[in-house]
């Protein structure tokens, strides 16, 4: 079953095209990898189907109901999750109280007491490790621990899909390989779409996505199962030859 489609989506920033043309169909529960060089357009991506811009052109369809124009709040009960690059936690808060803030304004947050929304916090904690950090403040934590933190407020939100920036950037090799397991796990479970936007960490790409979308200069290049888009010969060429990369 489709769960997001973008028809058509482009997005201009005065006279640069930073998204191009963009059609795309994502399924419950699909694993998919959103893969580019730097200026490719994969973070304008993110923002539009997250509600931090509005496309010029074109339609975003989430379980068939127009969201082309919809804020990000109105976007978030709905079932879509995002974490960012650069994480960004109430600093003051504990970990546990950032975690609890996605399960408030997430799908469920309507049905659930601040008591309930620590509950499923907790459980988000154990289960990410983080159990020696629950009463820390978020802003002492190590840029890794951030980033699971991250991950951990957005699982909250139970998202129908997540989008994920850059969210193993930084993470030693057996950490992601532990990150995939996790996330395919728990995605598996509560039949969430992963989305994850990686610029370079392939390792991640190859253990969890089940199709690849390449995009370079804006537009969509490829739109293919893993292995056949990794090889295919545009994408070797834009990572390593002359007409594209940085």
């Amino acid at each position: 079953m489709t769960l997001l489609q973008l028809d058509n989506v482009t997005k201009r920033f005065g006279g640069l095209v930073a998204v191009d043309g963009v059609s795309l169909e994502i399924d419950t529960g699909q694993f998919v990898g959103i893969v580019g060089p730097n200026g490719s357009g994969k973070t304008t991506l993110f923002n539009l189907i997250s509600g931090v811009f509005f496309p010029e052109e074109g339609h975003i369809l989430f379980e068939d109901t127009d969201i082309t124009r919809m804020p990000p709040f109105k976007r978030a009960p709905l079932g879509i999750g995002r974490t960012f690059q650069i994480p960004r936690p109430f600093s003051s808060e504990t970990v546990r109280e950032n975690i609890a803030v996605g399960a408030m304004f997430g799908r469920m947050g309507k049905e659930l007491s601040v008591d309930a929304s620590m509950e499923v916090a907790d459980q988000l904690i154990e289960r990410l490790d983080l159990t020696a950090h629950r009463d820390k403040a978020a802003g002492t934590l190590t840029p890794i621990e951030k980033k699971m933190l991250e991950i951990g407020r957005a699982l909250a939100m139970k998202p129908k899909i997540l989008l994920m920036d850059e969210a193993m950037a930084g993470m030693h090799p057996s950490d992601i390989d532990q990150m995939v397991a996790f996330l395919k796990q728990i995605a598996g479970e509560e039949n969430i779409a992963l989305v994850a936007m990686v610029e370079h960490i392939m390792r991640a790409v190859l253990g969890m996505a089940e199709k690849v979308i390449v995009l370079h200069q804006g537009a969509k290049l490829v739109d293919a199962p893993t292995q056949e888009a990794l090889n295919d010969p545009r994408v070797v060429e834009v990572y390593l030859g002359g007409a594209g990369g940085k």
